[in-house]
């Protein structure tokens, strides 16, 4: 007799918030509220009050057509994907309107709260938008994201987030995985790292221009991480196009490691040799490392990871060595025990 032996993070289909509820919130909030807001990369609280510096201060909703509205988006025929069983939460789903209103994206500015990023962001033009694939590849190419979007096996996973803030969200990412990207690129076996770089347009995004970033965003995974299967590139969210302050059209998801780590809106897909060094790595290479994975034990500089706070709910949860994904990914990191992989 076959015996199935459930993995840890999966739990039975009745225990996952059923899509039609959290479908149908967005009825009941109000057309347009779902449509603002972002889910963050991680970097720390030290550059607080940035945006008020540029001027771009004071939280209000976003009013008529931007560039950025995803209503407009050319794929939104293939949304809602379908769900993925083998991907399942005990935790509720966020609920849309705190996790679009809650970021970092410290190219539009450093409040997480509010609509402020989900304002600005929503200026930046999704399209035309093309994804550059090279390095240590069979043949370089640049590929229009819907081509991108359209060819491959669109999917809707439930994920935690853990932020390096301490802050965490449930979130019903739809994408494809990254080793489907990675089959497209067709690398050398000479490529060790897949190098990620975000967008660069200081004329919407006014954070780009303060010289005390290295802009653009950067960050990697090693092969192995990016084709496990948890690693997961998202185009979608709450069964719909993702707004650009979730980090549309393309961003990237790696739920057992810190958000800093998820970038958003790529533009560039490198393959390389050489372990690529992130912009908060680059930066305070002591506090944001390369592996940043989650850990309880292992604290932040200036904070605990010991527990997180669930934006949703605003309970606070003990800590989950990498974020509750150990089974499926702790094996990448066998005998590296000498490396800082919890920061």
């Amino acid at each position: 007799m076959h015996i199935r032996r459930r993995p840890s993070w999966e739990l039975p289909e009745s225990a996952a918030t059923p899509e039609s509820v959290y479908m149908s919130r967005r009825a009941l909030l109000g057309a347009g509220a779902g449509l603002l807001g972002a889910v963050g990369l991680s970097a720390g609280a030290e550059a607080a009050g940035f945006l008020d510096a540029l001027g771009l201060g004071g939280a209000k909703a976003p009013s008529g057509p931007a560039p950025g509205d995803p209503a407009n988006d050319p794929t939104r025929d293939l949304y809602p994907a379908r769900h993925n069983d083998a991907f399942t939460l005990e935790r509720p789903i966020t609920p849309e309107d705190i996790s679009a209103n809650y970021n970092n994206f410290y190219e539009f500015g450093s409040e997480r709260s509010n609509y402020q990023i989900a304002d600005v962001a929503a200026k930046m033009p999704r399209r035309p938008w093309t994804v550059k694939i090279d390095g240590l590849v069979e043949k370089e190419r640049e590929v229009g994201i819907d081509d991108i979007i359209r060819a491959m096996p669109l999917e809707e996973r439930l994920y935690r987030h853990r932020c390096v803030e301490a802050w965490s969200m449930a979130v019903p990412w739809t994408g494809f995985p990254v080793k489907e990207l990675v089959a497209f690129a067709k690398p050398l076996s000479s490529a060790k790292f897949v190098r990620m770089e975000t967008f660069m347009n200081p004329d919407v995004a006014a954070g780009q221009r303060r010289f005390t970033y290295p802009w653009p965003y950067v960050d990697g995974l090693t092969m192995a991480e990016a084709t496990n299967d948890l690693a997961f590139f998202v185009t979608g969210v709450y069964g719909k196009p993702a707004p650009n302050q979730f980090g549309a059209p393309l961003r990237l998801a790696v739920p057992w490691k810190y958000g800093f780590k998820s970038v958003k809106s790529i533009v560039r897909i490198s393959f390389v040799a050489e372990q690529p060094v992130g912009l908060w790595e680059k930066i305070q290479g002591r506090e944001y490392g390369f592996w940043a994975n989650v850990n309880p034990d292992v604290p932040h500089p200036r904070w605990s990871q010991a527990t997180e706070r669930d934006i949703g709910t605003g309970e606070r949860r003990p800590t989950v060595i990498y974020n509750g994904y150990g089974e499926q990914v702790a094996s990448l990191y066998a005998g590296m025990s000498g490396d800082k992989l919890f920061m």
